[in-house]
């Protein structure tokens, strides 16, 4: 997800004051970034004042690893933050008042959850911030994920929520992909054909939804003749409770960021 971030941050419309500073945990990962003057990298495996002297002076720091390395990593970086710093955190389940314990009143925090399609600027993020962040800080912020697509702002405690919806969400949408591909390789296709129909499919409807403005219960019905082939598959669908599965996944999903929130 950091190498999505950084990829809008460098698109050819966007300016970054001072240039882009990451750390990396092999000098491989860092030497990516050689041909490129607006980055400069760090290798933390060799170098273990790395992640202190990517953000020393930054305005916006981005903590992009794992849940269970957020509290030790923001504390690490504490003293060397700037006075003025943001601290946007993209690990799950980590509450604003985690980082900012671990902190120790250094910067103020935002928590942010974009999703995997912001690799191709198409991304979702929700943001939510802590009890230090100004509307500013929460403005500067939006303006950085703006530039892998669209940004939605909510009270932390909707922030879990919205990761079961959009955070996964997107591997919700794989996994139907690959079903109805599977089903029309049954059917006689080849699987590259199956790739055709099945993902032509899913973007087209998906764009059209968006472009079109209006309601997907509204275009699913206008597609659904009465004693159809459209509507003998939904009644397959309802048969089988799709709503609920939905209902029970989400559910899921939300029940295992509560837990990480717990340190679990």
């Amino acid at each position: 997800m950091g190498r999505a971030i950084l990829a809008g941050l460098l698109a050819e419309h966007v300016t970054v004051r001072g240039g882009v500073r990451v750390t990396n945990r092999s000098a491989e990962r860092a030497a990516d970034f050689d041909g490129e003057p607006r980055v400069t990298a760090w290798v933390t495996s060799t170098d273990e004042t790395a992640n202190r002297q990517a953000v020393a002076g930054a305005r916006v720091v981005i903590l992009a690893v794992k849940p269970a390395q957020i509290a030790d990593l923001a504390s690490e970086i504490a003293d060397a933050l700037a006075h003025d710093a943001i601290v946007v955190s993209v690990a799950a389940g980590v509450t604003c008042s985690t980082i900012e314990a671990a902190l120790g009143g250094a910067g103020s925090v935002i928590r942010a959850m974009p999703n995997t399609p912001a690799a191709i600027r198409l991304g979702l993020t929700g943001l939510s911030t802590g009890s230090s962040a100004s509307p500013a800080d929460l403005a500067l912020v939006a303006s950085v994920f703006a530039t892998v697509g669209d940004v939605l702002v909510v009270p932390e405690d909707q922030l879990d929520a919205l990761t079961t919806i959009s955070g996964s969400g997107p591997a919700y949408v794989f996994y139907f992909i690959e079903q109805l591909e599977a089903a029309a390789v049954a059917r006689g296709f080849t699987p590259e054909e199956a790739a055709l129909l099945a993902r032509s499919t899913f973007r087209g409807a998906s764009q059209y939804v968006i472009e079109s403005g209006q309601n997907p219960v509204d275009l699913r019905r206008a597609v659904t003749s009465p004693n159809g082939t459209t509507e003998r598959a939904i009644a397959t669908f309802d048969a089988a409770n799709i709503a609920q599965i939905m209902d029970d996944a989400t559910a899921a999903s939300l029940a295992r960021a509560r837990e990480l929130a717990a340190g679990n």
